[in-house]
């Protein structure tokens, strides 16, 4: 797939804040830091499209951007940490349940997941939370320049044993690497698939 036009279209506080067109919606979420909005700006090749930042829990809100006027790629916040005290974690918490949940247009969510660090209990509870309500998602590796092949394969082998003890079948799985752009053609090319279908 070319990205031929990348648009930053709102910022929502609630998921009946979001836009009302019905386009697909490829949505990114993970644990905060995981390096998600680098990642949005490497398929997108606009490092300047989401906001990037060191500090963790920078994305606080649903921020749609508009791809080739046909579909919607939407950062959401990540989960886990934010320096925004109890009520706002809460509030965070609700929203990213609401717009999983309550969105029709959802096609499909991109876990985001920190290829270095061994499987964590965070991420494992939220991918069973999403299989339990039937929401379609793949998972994605990030962060995958910061690793050794032979270390990288054993991470995500670690990985696969942990998931296989709770699914009998994984989700589509993918590697990526904002530095290098590694995995943009696969990403972009499932994601396309999947638009070939219904748009």
């Amino acid at each position: 797939m070319e990205i031929k036009s990348a648009e930053f279209i709102i910022s929502s506080p609630a998921v009946n804040k979001c836009p009302a067109e019905q386009l697909p919606e490829y949505a990114f979420i993970g644990r905060s830091n995981v390096g998600k909005s680098s990642l949005i700006n490497m398929l997108t090749s606009n490092r300047k499209l989401a906001m990037t930042s060191s500090k963790p829990g920078k994305t606080l809100l649903i921020n749609h951007f508009l791809i080739n006027k046909q579909w919607f790629l939407v950062d959401l916040p990540g989960y886990g940490y934010a320096r925004i005290g109890k009520s706002g974690r809460e509030r965070l918490e609700k929203m990213i349940r609401d717009y999983i949940l309550h969105r029709e247009n959802l096609t499909n969510l991109f876990v985001l997941i920190d290829s270095r660090l061994e499987p964590q209990q965070i991420d494992l509870d939220f991918l069973v939370f999403l299989g339990e309500n039937g929401i379609p998602f793949s998972i994605v590796f990030t962060k995958t320049d910061k690793l050794s092949k032979s270390k990288l394969a054993q991470n995500i082998k670690t990985y696969h044993e942990k998931l296989f003890e709770q699914w009998e079948e994984l989700p589509p799985l993918f590697v990526s690497s904002a530095e290098t752009g590694l995995g943009r053609e696969e990403l972009l090319g499932y994601i396309e698939g999947i638009n070939r279908t219904i748009i």
